[in-house]
């Protein structure tokens, strides 16, 4: 194992252990160096690669301090490598969406606070009768993302906000191309809606089953019909 790698992983491992916790500064390089038995030059590779990924974070004339560990933050370097999908993998994002978000409805409806569930309402009302497809996506995205973050689950709400953009331009390439997409949308909407305010889990989950392999559904047949 390459020195930077042996740095990184005694660094996870005060993390693991407790010994450095959320929040808290490491100590002095040199000190840190010594006491782990490293180079200065692997710990401070060790430091770069750490706060690469959000684990670390380094504060100039400060010190390196333990980031919060939350998991929006440490899924924020899934966010910047899922930008570099291609297209041939947006049917990869969607069958994942369609195996997660349907398990975020089924939490949101047993879970999410009836004044959520009512500014999920006045989200819907909020577009109309005739929005643009534009608008229509915009809502989708916040209509998803609340879902997504009632469900009560962290890291879920996070993989699925992660995973959301990369299927934004099929949406929109949807509504624009395929028969009574918005109104099919909006009207799955207002289904997976009434199960998570009836509280019927099962429905939410269901119904978020539906809308999302409509999706994926139509962009299969449609690449399928290019090929």
């Amino acid at each position: 194992m390459a020195l930077t790698d042996v740095a990184i992983e005694r660094i996870k491992d005060m993390i693991r252990t407790g010994e450095l916790k959320p929040g808290d500064k490491l100590p002095r390089e040199p000190d840190l160096a010594q006491s782990l038995g490293l180079s200065r030059n692997s710990l401070r590779e060790a430091v770069k690669a750490l706060s690469a990924i959000n684990i670390l974070t380094v504060r100039q004339g400060d010190g390196t301090y333990v980031t919060s560990l939350e998991p929006r933050l440490l899924l924020e370097t899934l966010a910047f490598m899922v930008d570099f999908h291609r297209d041939d993998t947006v049917l990869e994002f969607l069958e994942v969406r369609r195996i997660l978000e349907p398990a975020a409805a089924a939490k949101c409806a047993q879970l999410m606070p009836d004044d959520d569930v009512v500014a999920l309402r006045e989200l819907l009302d909020g577009l109309g009768p005739d929005p643009t497809i534009e608008e229509l996506v915009e809502n989708d995205l916040e209509f998803h993302r609340r879902i997504a973050a009632g469900s009560g689950n962290t890291v879920l709400a996070s993989l699925i906000e992660s995973l959301s953009g990369p299927t934004a331009r099929a949406r929109v390439w949807r509504g624009m191309t395929q028969d009574a997409a918005i109104e099919r949308t909006l009207s799955e909407h207002r289904s997976i809606l009434e199960a998570i305010q009836q509280r019927q889990p099962e429905a939410a989950r269901s119904w978020t089953t539906v809308h999302i392999g409509g999706v994926e559904q139509w962009l299969q047949d449609t690449l399928t019909e290019r090929s």
